[in-house]
C-alpha cells in the first residue's frame, strides 16, 4: 500500500483517528493529492463506522491508514469541537462529492469514475452531476454485482477503471465493504485518490430520499434514515447508545485506545 498521511491533525475516537477538518480543507487536501499524484484513499466516518471498528481491527487499521478519515456525522463533529477544534465541520459523503465536482467543473478539471450503486444508479448519478456541473469530466461509471467478484471479474474491473484514466474513483458500496475495497485496490488502481461515499450515489441520483437539511445539521439524520429503511438500518443505529457510553469511558480515562 502506498498511502500518504497528510499533516492535518487526527484525533483518537475509540481508536479511530479522525481528521479534524472542515469541508473546505477536505477539498483542498483531496486536490493536493491529485495534483501531486499521491496514491491514497478517503474514508467518510460517522459514529456507526467507528463502532464497526470495535470488532474489526483490520477495518480500524484501514481507517487509520487513510489519507483522510473525515468527520461524517454530527456526533463526531461535536466531539472534535469539544476537544477545541472549533473550525471542524461535517464532511458528509454527498456534500464532499458535490464540493469536489464543483471544484473540478471546468474543461481541464479532474476526471471522475463512479463505482457502486444498484444497476442504473451510477448512470443516473452521472446525468444528475453533469446537469449541475456541465463541464464535469466523467471517466466512467460501473455498478458492480452485489456478490463478491471472482478474481477474473476483479481484474477486469481494475483494467476497466485504469483504462479510463480517472483522477478520482468514487466508491459507493456501503461501509465497511467500501473501505476494505479501497484498501485492497489502492495499489492496483492508477487513480491518485479513491473516496468512499456510501449512500451518496443513491442520494444525489434521487434513488433514495435524503434527510432535510435541518435534521442533518441537528444530528437527527439517523432518525430519518431509520424511519425510511428500518429493516436494513436498525442494527446500525442500535449501537449509538453504546457509542456514547464508550466515548464517555474514553474521556474519563476508564478505557484507553491505542
Amino acid at each position: 500500500m502506498t498511502t500518504h498521511i497528510s499533516s492535518h491533525q487526527r484525533i483518537n475516537i475509540l481508536g479511530v483517528n479522525i481528521s479534524a477538518i472542515n469541508m473546505a480543507q477536505a477539498v483542498e487536501i483531496v486536490t493536493g493529492y491529485i495534483v501531486s499524484h499521491e496514491s491514497t484513499y478517503v474514508c467518510v466516518t460517522p459514529a456507526h463506522s467507528v463502532m464497526e471498528c470495535q470488532h474489526d481491527p483490520t477495518l480500524c487499521n484501514i481507517f487509520n491508514s487513510s489519507g483522510l478519515t473525515t468527520p461524517d456525522g454530527m456526533s463526531i463533529v461535536w466531539l472534535l469541537r469539544l476537544k477545541g477544534f472549533r473550525n471542524v465541520s461535517r464532511v458528509y459523503g454527498p456534500d464532499l462529492m458535490l464540493a469536489v465536482c464543483e471544484r473540478s467543473n471546468h474543461p481541464d478539471g479532474f476526471r471522475h469514475y463512479f463505482y457502486g450503486g444498484e444497476p442504473g444508479v451510477p448512470e443516473t448519478l452521472v446525468a444528475t452531476l453533469q446537469a449541475r456541473f456541465p463541464k464535469l469530466q466523467v471517466a466512467g461509471a460501473y455498478s458492480p454485482p452485489f456478490r463478491s467478484l471472482t478474481p477474473e471479474e476483479d481484474q477486469d474491473v481494475i483494467r476497466r477503471i485504469n483504462a479510463s484514466h480517472p483522477d478520482i474513483v468514487w466508491v459507493g458500496i456501503s461501509t465497511p465493504k467500501q473501505e476494505h475495497w479501497m484498501a485492497e485496490h489502492i495499489g492496483h488502481l492508477t487513480a491518485p485518490v479513491l473516496i468512499g461515499v456510501g449512500a451518496a450515489f443513491d442520494f444525489i441520483s434521487g434513488n433514495k430520499r435524503q434527510a432535510p437539511y435541518w435534521m442533518q445539521r441537528s444530528g437527527l439524520e439517523w432518525l430519518f434514515r431509520l424511519a425510511t429503511e428500518p429493516r436494513r438500518l436498525w442494527r446500525r443505529y442500535a449501537q449509538y447508545p453504546l457509542f456514547a457510553m464508550l466515548v464517555l469511558a474514553q474521556e474519563l480515562g476508564i478505557k484507553r485506545y491505542p
